[in-house]
């Protein structure tokens, strides 16, 4: 099982809801997060005052790089696509070239 690391804003949106709600089972459900972490979270806040700290790179998105990584993908759609008219070209011309020649030397018909 991979271990799942989150955002501070995740952490804190989560956190204001158990303490809105009152109840982190459902809010555990709802975020498809074990009850036992958010509970740890929820303790920690009370204790710290602030959002315990994420080691290493959260595996949660944030609206903003979701946008970006959407703006990558199509760009590289696009360049994606360019690349394969470019391809289908280049192959049409091989087959011309590859015509005149054989029409100008009938001997290569042979092999």
């Amino acid at each position: 099982m991979v271990r799942r690391k989150f955002s501070a804003e995740f952490k804190m949106q989560v956190i204001q809801e158990c303490l809105e709600t009152g109840n982190i089972s459902i809010v555990a459900r709802k975020h498809e997060v074990g009850s036992n972490v958010i509970g740890r979270w929820v303790r920690e806040y009370k204790e710290q005052g602030t959002v315990p700290p994420t080691k290493g790179r959260p595996t949660r998105v944030t609206d903003i790089e979701h946008q970006q990584l959407l703006q990558e993908h199509e760009q590289i759609g696009q360049e994606n696509d360019q690349l394969k008219k470019l391809l289908g070209e280049k192959d049409l011309e091989i087959a011309i070239l590859r015509d005149l020649v054989k029409k100008q030397n009938p001997h290569l018909l042979k092999n």
